[in-house]
């Protein structure tokens, strides 16, 4: 059964334990989830209702990309476990022969880059939801700004969760240059990130 049909009790028991998947990546796959469905309750609470009339398009098109970004956010629970599992049976392989060392080898690197690739773009996901946060604050119903700024703070335990989830897997990616290329991009990535969520959150804090 894939973590996303659990029940919640259900997945924090078994993040609870002493399995080594689901850890941080997909925590950090959860909180951008989060994240995405607090922006559509926010743009839910502002769309029809009359006084709010100068935030009707801009909501309609946050609800939507918000809706998106959920499915996605919550496809990567899934995908950042899976990724780690690739690297622990890849360990698991026989290593008696050359050929055994050779075929563990590869494995071991495949699945590594898998495991770099999806909390990347989960960074890449929760960097696309802050763009969505900046048009909803300020311009969406007041009562819910509150649950927008917390949806905010997720977004960003969201990309710096993903960070460290890629950085941890950076040193086994053979391809230096695509490994450089990780680097530099995520980095960039998680310096802008920071940099909107705190003008967001001080925003809605000085609102409240």
């Amino acid at each position: 059964m894939k973590l996303i049909d659990l029940k919640m009790k259900e997945y924090l028991d078994v993040l609870l334990s002493d399995a080594p998947a689901p850890g941080g990546g997909s925590v950090s796959a959860l909180a951008g989830a989060q994240a995405a469905a607090l922006m559509g309750m926010v743009a839910d609470l502002t769309m029809g209702k009359e006084k709010y009339a100068d935030y009707q398009e801009s909501c309609k098109a946050a609800r939507q990309g918000a809706g998106v970004l959920y499915e996605k956010f919550a496809r990567a629970i899934d995908q950042d476990t899976e990724a780690f599992n690739l690297v622990a049976a890849a360990f698991k392989m026989p290593k008696g022969t050359d050929e055994e060392k050779a075929a563990r080898k590869k494995a071991i690197a495949d699945g590594t880059l898998e495991a770099t690739k999806v909390p990347f773009s989960v960074m890449e996901m929760a960097a696309e939801g802050l763009k969505i946060a900046e048009t909803m604050v300020g311009k969406s119903n007041p009562n819910a700004a509150s649950d927008l700024g917390v949806g905010i703070l997720n977004l960003m335990t969201c990309m710096k969760g993903a960070w460290l989830n890629v950085k941890i897997n950076l040193p086994g990616v053979k391809d230096e240059a695509l490994a450089a290329d990780y680097e530099a991009k995520g980095k960039k990535m998680l310096e802008e990130g920071e940099a909107i969520a705190r003008r967001l959150f001080a925003e809605i804090e000085g609102s409240l």
